[in-house]
């Protein structure tokens, strides 16, 4: 299979080509990156890559939490303008299948059950309750804890920054060519991804990069709010792996499928911090108190969907995955 790689020089897309590459296909790589002509916007630049090309692996997009909405519209000409420039082009040149690198962001905080009213969605936090530590979200309906948990595909969209906003766009955008070409569609929902090339000092996928370059300079990692909001730490080569597994299944036309694709294995941000430090040789992880406003509590996937359908496993444990993180030589740039 012929695919084109959009973001393929970068931290997840230059893995995907490699994985693509070792499964017998031959990717494309179109980034800007590597060549500034090759822009997602660029509808001349864009459909001369489309030619002779099988299917997509959309990875180029502009990530982070952003600077509130001061910079959403770069955002969402990058992620959404770019997404439908590429649609478009698809459209046109009967390119019928697409793989989306999708975020977990979509979900806003994950899943939590209060033992008096079941599964319940609480709202934003407050800065109050930040200022004061108050770091737990509670019931929406009458202020008890609540207990986190895996959260699922069919859970509501809940979007709590403008980068979450773009990424859930791109979903919809998709699902929309699918349904006008009867192409199709699969929305791998990226949990926090690291490994080998990850980007020196990038917010993007939580805080592995940012821990790595302090404790490089031989200070302690500084651990946001009280180091035990939980995420689901994937690593890269697993991700390029389900890339080419939803490439390779069979074909589901005229829509979109979404997957969480994340490790299965939950981990506080402190845990993340205190391997990184062991690994490294460096000092133990201050826990600061610091917040940002965007960031959500607790996110963690349930994979089953993922597993069930495309027969894809991570093999990468976190341990053995964050020591080689550790010791990797000559991160990329951010």
């Amino acid at each position: 299979m012929r695919v084109l790689v959009t973001g393929g020089a970068g931290f997840i897309g230059s893995h995907v080509v490699e994985a693509l590459r070792e499964g017998g296909h031959e990717p494309l790589v179109f980034d800007v990156g590597e060549d500034p002509a090759a822009d997602v916007r660029d509808t001349d630049a864009v459909a001369a890559a489309l030619a002779g090309v099988d299917a997509v692996c959309h990875q180029a997009a502009m990530v982070g939490l952003g600077n509130g909405v001061a910079d959403a519209a770069e955002y969402v000409s990058r992620n959404d303008l770019g997404t439908a420039v590429l649609l478009a082009a698809m459209a046109d040149a009967g390119v019928r299948r697409l793989v989306l690198a999708g975020s977990m962001v979509v979900y806003g905080e994950g899943r939590y059950e209060c033992r008096a009213h079941g599964v319940v969605r609480p709202g934003p936090r407050a800065v109050t309750d930040l200022e004061a530590g108050a770091f737990e979200p509670r019931c929406p309906r009458c202020g008890l804890d609540l207990a986190p948990g895996l959260v699922g595909e069919d859970a509501p969209a809940d979007p709590r920054n403008v980068y979450a906003t773009t990424k859930l766009a791109q979903e919809h955008l998709s699902a929309v060519w699918a349904r006008c070409t009867g192409g199709s569609a699969v929305a791998l929902r990226y949990h926090n991804v690291y490994g080998p090339r990850m980007p020196r000092d990038t917010p993007y996928a939580g805080v592995a990069s940012l821990f790595r370059s302090a404790l490089a300079r031989g200070e302690a990692p500084r651990v946001f709010e009280d180091g035990l909001q939980r995420r689901d730490f994937v690593h890269v080569r697993d991700v390029a792996a389900a890339n080419v597994a939803a490439l390779e299944a069979p074909a589901a036309p005229g829509a979109l499928t979404a997957y969480n694709t994340g490790s299965g294995e939950p981990r506080t941000v402190g845990e993340m911090a205190a391997e990184l430090a062991v690994a490294c040789g460096g000092p133990r992880p201050v826990v600061t108190g610091e917040y940002r406003l965007g960031d959500v509590r607790h996110i963690t996937a349930d994979s089953t969907r993922l597993r069930a359908a495309l027969g894809w496993r991570p093999r990468v444990t976190f341990t053995a995955g964050m020591r080689e993180f550790a010791q990797e030589e000559g991160p990329r740039g951010a």
